[in-house]
């Protein structure tokens, strides 16, 4: 892994190479934007490719199809995504900056670099999700109840790695709730087919951020943050197949629910094929996976956005048959 000092100043080891924050923002914004990760978009979209399956999935269940709230539902979603995405991790680097400052890939965070004090950290995580919430009163009353109730396990992630072999079921926990979230938007209501679907995008979860974890495990071990990287060790590979296993079938049930009260059968079969194809993305990720090679473990966990957006984008045309 490259060393902080040979990166141009200010740029975190992790960024995507020519990212637009170090390229083009101004630079009294770069230490901010680089705190929010947005020189590390695929967060961002990890975050909003469930919410997306789940309003596309309502709709497609929907006789009326994709309306123009769902348009809205879509975009809002995606700058909620963007805003909170940038909220929590400020939130976690605010939470992990005395450990960040012990591990190689992170030492270079605005926090522990000293870019970005504590205090405007705080303002900034504040800002962001002030504009979120303005965004989230939009949609309706559920879905605004589930957009507050998301704010308990944003606040407990950042402490996971610390008590618990298990930090990766609290990031799916708080990555996926999107799923929930938009489904209630469009609906005003939940169901079992959004329930599995958030379960699905758990199990996603784990199978990437598992694979991402592997970049860190040799810091951790010595710092003593616990990870599912960790505690598979050389039976990971066994454990990524039983996440994408477990998440193509929560999906497909999720689908199934969703769409067979229906009974249109061109709808279905665009759907499941979605499922299908975001499966065999997990099974080329894993036919490439090294977990000793900490370049190739951000590549496949990076891919993970084309993985949910092929998904997505086959629910979307179910949506508007």
């Amino acid at each position: 892994m490259s060393e902080t000092s040979q990166l141009p100043e200010g740029q975190v080891i992790d960024a995507v190479e020519k990212n637009w924050v170090d390229s083009w923002a101004p630079a009294v914004t770069r230490p901010y934007l680089r705190l929010s990760r947005a020189d590390r978009p695929v967060g961002t979209w990890l975050l909003l490719l469930p919410c997306w399956w789940g309003v596309l999935l309502a709709a497609a269940a929907d006789p009326a199809g994709l309306g123009w709230l769902d348009l809205w539902i879509i975009v809002g979603c995606a700058i909620g995504a963007f805003l909170m995405r940038g909220a929590g991790c400020t939130w976690n680097d605010i939470s992990d900056r005395k450990l960040d400052a012990q591990v190689a890939r992170t030492k270079s965070r605005p926090l522990p670099s000293g870019q970005v004090g504590v205090k405007g950290a705080v303002i900034w995580m504040g800002l962001q999700a002030l504009v979120s919430l303005a965004v989230l009163l939009t949609f309706n009353g559920v879905a605004i109840a589930l957009g507050v109730l998301a704010l308990l396990p944003v606040a407990i992630y950042p402490f996971a790695k610390r008590f618990t072999w298990w930090p990766q079921v609290f990031l799916g926990v708080a990555f996926n709730w999107g799923a929930l979230l938009a489904w209630a938007a469009h609906t005003g209501s939940l169901g079992l087919a959004p329930v599995m679907l958030y379960l699905a995008g758990i199990a996603w979860t784990l199978f990437y951020d598992t694979i991402y974890a592997h970049q860190d495990k040799e810091d951790d071990a010595l710092i003593g943050i616990k990870s599912t990287a960790r505690l598979f060790g050389d039976d990971s590979l066994w454990w990524l197949r039983l996440f994408m296993i477990v998440s193509v079938l929560l999906m497909a049930s999720a689908v199934i629910v969703a769409l067979v009260p229906d009974a249109n059968v061109m709808v279905l079969t665009v759907a499941l094929s979605g499922v299908w194809a975001f499966g065999w993305h997990m099974v080329w990720q894993l036919r490439r996976l090294d977990t000793e090679d900490w370049e190739a473990c951000m590549r496949l966990f990076r891919s993970n956005r084309d993985a949910g957006l092929i998904c997505a984008l086959f629910l979307a045309v179910a949506a508007l048959l």
